[in-house]
Protein backbone atom coordinates (compact mmCIF):
# COMPACT_ATOMS: atom_id res chain seq x y z
CA UNK A 1 0.00 0.00 0.00
CA UNK A 2 1.69 3.50 -1.23
CA UNK A 3 0.60 6.43 1.00
CA UNK A 4 0.93 9.83 -0.53
CA UNK A 5 0.45 13.26 0.56
CA UNK A 6 1.34 15.70 -2.19
CA UNK A 7 -1.38 16.50 -5.08
CA UNK A 8 1.05 16.68 -7.57
CA UNK A 9 2.29 12.96 -6.98
CA UNK A 10 -1.10 12.02 -6.39
CA UNK A 11 -2.16 12.75 -10.27
CA UNK A 12 0.94 11.61 -11.61
CA UNK A 13 0.84 8.13 -9.74
CA UNK A 14 -3.28 8.03 -11.17
CA UNK A 15 -2.21 8.60 -14.75
CA UNK A 16 -0.35 5.38 -14.46
CA UNK A 17 -2.85 3.45 -13.02
CA UNK A 18 -5.25 0.92 -15.67
CA UNK A 19 -8.19 -0.17 -15.28
CA UNK A 20 -11.39 1.16 -12.93
CA UNK A 21 -10.81 2.98 -9.82
CA UNK A 22 -12.55 3.23 -6.50
CA UNK A 23 -12.41 6.03 -4.48
CA UNK A 24 -13.37 6.36 -0.86
CA UNK A 25 -13.35 9.42 0.73
CA UNK A 26 -12.90 9.63 5.02
CA UNK A 27 -12.01 11.90 7.58
CA UNK A 28 -10.36 9.53 9.07
CA UNK A 29 -10.14 7.77 12.83
CA UNK A 30 -11.72 4.65 10.46
CA UNK A 31 -14.42 1.78 11.94
CA UNK A 32 -16.54 -0.62 10.33
CA UNK A 33 -18.72 1.50 8.52
CA UNK A 34 -15.76 3.19 6.54
CA UNK A 35 -14.24 -0.69 5.73
CA UNK A 36 -17.30 -1.74 4.61
CA UNK A 37 -16.96 1.35 1.93
CA UNK A 38 -13.55 0.17 1.43
CA UNK A 39 -14.37 -3.77 0.50
CA UNK A 40 -16.97 -3.16 -1.82
CA UNK A 41 -14.22 -0.68 -3.46
CA UNK A 42 -11.77 -3.80 -3.74
CA UNK A 43 -14.48 -5.79 -4.42
CA UNK A 44 -15.90 -3.80 -7.69
CA UNK A 45 -12.89 -1.81 -9.02
CA UNK A 46 -8.71 -2.66 -10.32
CA UNK A 47 -7.54 -0.25 -7.75
CA UNK A 48 -8.94 1.86 -4.81
CA UNK A 49 -7.78 4.76 -3.30
CA UNK A 50 -9.00 5.98 0.61
CA UNK A 51 -8.51 9.61 1.65
CA UNK A 52 -7.94 10.70 4.94
CA UNK A 53 -8.58 14.19 5.41
CA UNK A 54 -10.54 16.10 8.07
CA UNK A 55 -11.83 19.01 5.83
CA UNK A 56 -11.74 22.04 8.01
CA UNK A 57 -14.60 24.27 5.83
CA UNK A 58 -16.61 21.35 6.56
CA UNK A 59 -16.61 22.73 10.13
CA UNK A 60 -18.17 25.77 11.38
CA UNK A 61 -16.75 28.08 14.47
CA UNK A 62 -17.30 25.94 17.90
CA UNK A 63 -17.43 22.93 16.08
CA UNK A 64 -14.83 20.21 16.88
CA UNK A 65 -12.00 20.42 14.01
CA UNK A 66 -9.26 20.65 16.64
CA UNK A 67 -10.73 17.77 18.58
CA UNK A 68 -11.64 15.52 15.86
CA UNK A 69 -10.39 12.02 16.71
CA UNK A 70 -7.56 11.32 14.68
CA UNK A 71 -5.40 7.66 14.74
CA UNK A 72 -3.18 7.97 11.10
CA UNK A 73 -1.22 4.85 12.08
CA UNK A 74 -4.24 2.72 13.20
CA UNK A 75 -6.09 4.17 9.92
CA UNK A 76 -3.32 2.66 7.82
CA UNK A 77 -3.07 -0.54 9.36
CA UNK A 78 -6.73 -1.06 8.72
CA UNK A 79 -6.47 -0.10 5.10
CA UNK A 80 -3.64 -2.14 4.37
CA UNK A 81 -5.28 -5.27 5.51
CA UNK A 82 -8.24 -4.37 3.57
CA UNK A 83 -6.10 -4.86 0.43
CA UNK A 84 -6.21 -0.39 -0.42
CA UNK A 85 -3.66 0.56 -3.11
CA UNK A 86 -3.09 3.67 -2.42
CA UNK A 87 -4.02 6.00 0.98
CA UNK A 88 -4.25 10.03 0.11
CA UNK A 89 -3.60 11.90 2.71
CA UNK A 90 -3.06 16.05 1.67
CA UNK A 91 -2.48 18.62 4.49
CA UNK A 92 -4.82 21.56 4.28
CA UNK A 93 -2.27 23.64 2.44
CA UNK A 94 -2.19 20.82 -0.37
CA UNK A 95 -5.70 20.69 -0.34
CA UNK A 96 -6.43 24.88 -0.40
CA UNK A 97 -3.49 26.27 -1.60
CA UNK A 98 -3.01 30.08 -1.75
CA UNK A 99 -5.28 32.02 -2.97
CA UNK A 100 -7.63 29.14 -3.59
CA UNK A 101 -11.27 30.19 -4.37
CA UNK A 102 -12.59 27.20 -6.87
CA UNK A 103 -15.43 26.59 -4.44
CA UNK A 104 -18.39 24.47 -5.62
CA UNK A 105 -21.51 25.20 -3.81
CA UNK A 106 -25.56 24.05 -4.31
CA UNK A 107 -28.54 25.61 -3.66
CA UNK A 108 -32.19 24.63 -2.75
CA UNK A 109 -33.90 23.23 -0.02
CA UNK A 110 -31.52 19.73 -0.50
CA UNK A 111 -28.59 21.54 1.10
CA UNK A 112 -30.73 24.97 2.73
CA UNK A 113 -32.44 22.52 5.06
CA UNK A 114 -31.22 20.16 8.14
CA UNK A 115 -27.36 20.50 8.28
CA UNK A 116 -27.51 22.83 6.07
CA UNK A 117 -29.63 24.24 8.38
CA UNK A 118 -28.26 24.03 11.79
CA UNK A 119 -24.36 24.10 9.77
CA UNK A 120 -23.87 26.98 7.99
CA UNK A 121 -21.35 26.68 4.77
CA UNK A 122 -21.14 22.68 5.78
CA UNK A 123 -22.30 21.66 2.70
CA UNK A 124 -19.94 24.29 0.46
CA UNK A 125 -17.13 22.84 2.26
CA UNK A 126 -18.43 18.47 1.70
CA UNK A 127 -19.36 19.94 -2.10
CA UNK A 128 -15.53 21.80 -2.84
CA UNK A 129 -13.57 19.17 -1.21
CA UNK A 130 -15.30 16.06 -2.76
CA UNK A 131 -15.27 17.74 -6.04
CA UNK A 132 -11.31 18.29 -5.64
CA UNK A 133 -10.78 15.03 -5.08
CA UNK A 134 -12.75 13.79 -7.55
CA UNK A 135 -10.55 15.94 -10.01
CA UNK A 136 -7.46 14.91 -8.96
CA UNK A 137 -7.79 11.20 -8.08
CA UNK A 138 -10.68 10.73 -10.95
CA UNK A 139 -12.50 7.50 -9.94
CA UNK A 140 -14.67 5.53 -11.78
CA UNK A 141 -16.85 5.33 -8.73
CA UNK A 142 -17.05 7.06 -5.37
CA UNK A 143 -18.61 5.23 -2.12
CA UNK A 144 -20.42 7.21 1.18
CA UNK A 145 -22.09 5.92 3.70
CA UNK A 146 -26.03 6.02 3.97
CA UNK A 147 -25.56 7.48 7.83
CA UNK A 148 -24.81 11.08 6.49
CA UNK A 149 -27.87 10.19 4.35
CA UNK A 150 -28.05 14.20 3.39
CA UNK A 151 -24.32 14.24 2.62
CA UNK A 152 -25.14 11.28 0.14
CA UNK A 153 -27.73 13.07 -1.62
CA UNK A 154 -25.65 16.68 -1.67
CA UNK A 155 -22.76 14.89 -3.13
CA UNK A 156 -24.92 12.85 -5.61
CA UNK A 157 -26.46 15.70 -6.86
CA UNK A 158 -23.21 17.98 -7.21
CA UNK A 159 -21.76 14.95 -9.54
CA UNK A 160 -25.11 15.35 -11.37
CA UNK A 161 -24.94 19.09 -11.80
CA UNK A 162 -21.17 19.16 -12.68
CA UNK A 163 -21.27 16.07 -15.15
CA UNK A 164 -18.68 14.36 -13.02
CA UNK A 165 -17.95 11.13 -14.64
CA UNK A 166 -18.20 9.30 -11.44
CA UNK A 167 -20.47 6.82 -9.90
CA UNK A 168 -22.20 7.79 -6.89
CA UNK A 169 -22.55 4.65 -4.95
CA UNK A 170 -24.08 5.20 -1.66
CA UNK A 171 -23.69 2.23 1.29
CA UNK A 172 -26.25 0.80 4.35
CA UNK A 173 -25.74 2.28 7.64
CA UNK A 174 -23.45 0.06 10.06
CA UNK A 175 -24.28 -0.54 13.32
CA UNK A 176 -22.72 -1.83 16.92
CA UNK A 177 -24.50 -4.89 18.00
CA UNK A 178 -26.74 -2.78 20.47
CA UNK A 179 -28.27 -0.18 16.81
CA UNK A 180 -26.02 2.76 17.58
CA UNK A 181 -24.83 4.33 14.69
CA UNK A 182 -21.59 3.54 13.81
CA UNK A 183 -19.30 7.14 13.67
CA UNK A 184 -15.89 8.34 14.44
CA UNK A 185 -17.96 10.94 17.05
CA UNK A 186 -19.07 8.35 19.18
CA UNK A 187 -15.55 8.40 21.56
CA UNK A 188 -17.03 11.63 22.48
CA UNK A 189 -19.63 9.62 24.32
CA UNK A 190 -19.80 9.01 28.06
CA UNK A 191 -20.70 5.87 29.26
CA UNK A 192 -23.70 7.08 30.16
CA UNK A 193 -24.51 9.44 26.87
CA UNK A 194 -23.48 6.23 25.23
CA UNK A 195 -26.06 4.07 26.73
CA UNK A 196 -28.85 7.17 26.68
CA UNK A 197 -27.77 7.81 22.61
CA UNK A 198 -29.79 4.28 21.96
CA UNK A 199 -33.13 6.17 22.42
CA UNK A 200 -32.00 7.18 18.62
CA UNK A 201 -31.97 3.73 16.62
CA UNK A 202 -34.70 2.66 19.10
CA UNK A 203 -36.81 5.65 17.75
CA UNK A 204 -36.05 4.74 14.35
CA UNK A 205 -36.84 0.76 14.72
CA UNK A 206 -40.09 1.92 15.86
CA UNK A 207 -41.18 4.49 13.23
CA UNK A 208 -40.57 1.13 11.15
CA UNK A 209 -43.17 -0.64 13.29
CA UNK A 210 -45.72 1.70 12.83
CA UNK A 211 -45.82 2.33 9.11
CA UNK A 212 -45.04 -1.58 8.70
CA UNK A 213 -48.71 -1.84 10.91
CA UNK A 214 -50.51 0.97 8.68
CA UNK A 215 -49.70 4.41 9.62
CA UNK A 216 -49.48 6.43 6.44
CA UNK A 217 -49.14 9.90 7.88
CA UNK A 218 -45.99 11.58 8.17
CA UNK A 219 -46.72 14.33 10.99
CA UNK A 220 -48.05 11.31 13.42
CA UNK A 221 -44.61 9.18 12.71
CA UNK A 222 -42.74 12.36 13.60
CA UNK A 223 -44.67 12.68 16.52
CA UNK A 224 -43.96 9.07 17.83
CA UNK A 225 -40.15 9.86 17.11
CA UNK A 226 -40.15 12.57 19.05
CA UNK A 227 -42.25 11.66 22.41
CA UNK A 228 -40.14 8.61 22.43
CA UNK A 229 -36.74 10.64 22.37
CA UNK A 230 -38.35 13.39 24.73
CA UNK A 231 -38.39 10.76 27.27
CA UNK A 232 -34.83 10.18 27.47
CA UNK A 233 -33.56 13.65 29.29
CA UNK A 234 -29.75 13.36 27.99
CA UNK A 235 -30.93 13.50 24.83
CA UNK A 236 -31.58 16.83 23.05
CA UNK A 237 -33.10 16.44 19.84
CA UNK A 238 -32.55 18.99 17.35
CA UNK A 239 -34.86 17.42 14.25
CA UNK A 240 -36.66 14.13 13.94
CA UNK A 241 -38.73 15.29 10.42
CA UNK A 242 -39.80 12.47 7.69
CA UNK A 243 -39.13 13.60 4.19
CA UNK A 244 -39.30 12.53 0.72
CA UNK A 245 -36.99 9.95 0.28
CA UNK A 246 -34.75 11.63 -2.58
CA UNK A 247 -35.63 15.35 -2.51
CA UNK A 248 -35.90 15.67 1.51
CA UNK A 249 -38.90 17.87 1.09
CA UNK A 250 -41.57 17.62 3.15
CA UNK A 251 -44.14 14.98 2.62
CA UNK A 252 -47.75 14.35 4.45
CA UNK A 253 -48.50 10.60 3.16
CA UNK A 254 -46.32 7.45 2.84
CA UNK A 255 -47.21 6.87 -1.04
CA UNK A 256 -43.70 6.56 -1.48
CA UNK A 257 -40.16 5.43 0.13
CA UNK A 258 -39.75 8.27 3.02
CA UNK A 259 -36.67 9.10 4.90
CA UNK A 260 -36.83 9.75 8.25
CA UNK A 261 -33.76 12.33 9.49
CA UNK A 262 -32.58 12.92 13.07
CA UNK A 263 -30.33 14.21 15.23
CA UNK A 264 -29.89 14.66 18.49
CA UNK A 265 -27.32 16.16 20.73
CA UNK A 266 -25.99 14.57 23.46
CA UNK A 267 -23.68 17.31 25.63
CA UNK A 268 -21.69 18.81 22.74
CA UNK A 269 -21.86 15.45 20.66
CA UNK A 270 -24.28 15.72 17.43
CA UNK A 271 -25.14 12.07 16.76
CA UNK A 272 -26.61 11.62 13.10
CA UNK A 273 -28.83 8.55 12.76
CA UNK A 274 -32.14 7.84 9.71
CA UNK A 275 -34.19 5.17 8.25
CA UNK A 276 -35.58 4.72 4.93
CA UNK A 277 -39.28 4.11 5.58
CA UNK A 278 -41.31 1.87 2.68
CA UNK A 279 -44.69 1.40 3.37
CA UNK A 280 -45.88 -2.16 2.43
CA UNK A 281 -47.49 -2.45 -1.14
Amino acid sequence: MKTITKVAEMRAVRAELSGSIGLVPTMGYLHEGHLSLVRRGVEENDHTIVSIFVNPTQFGPGEDFERYPRDESRDLGLLDAEGVDIVFMPSVDEMYPPRFDDWVELHGPLVERFEGAHRPGHFRGVTTVVARLIHIIQPDRAYFGQKDAQQLRVVSRMVQELGLPVEIIGMPIVREPDGLAMSSRNVYLSPEDRAAALVLSRSLRHAEAFVTSGERDAQEIETEVREMIGKEPRVVLEYAEVVDEETLEDIEVLDRPALLLLVGRLGKTRLLDNVILTPPA
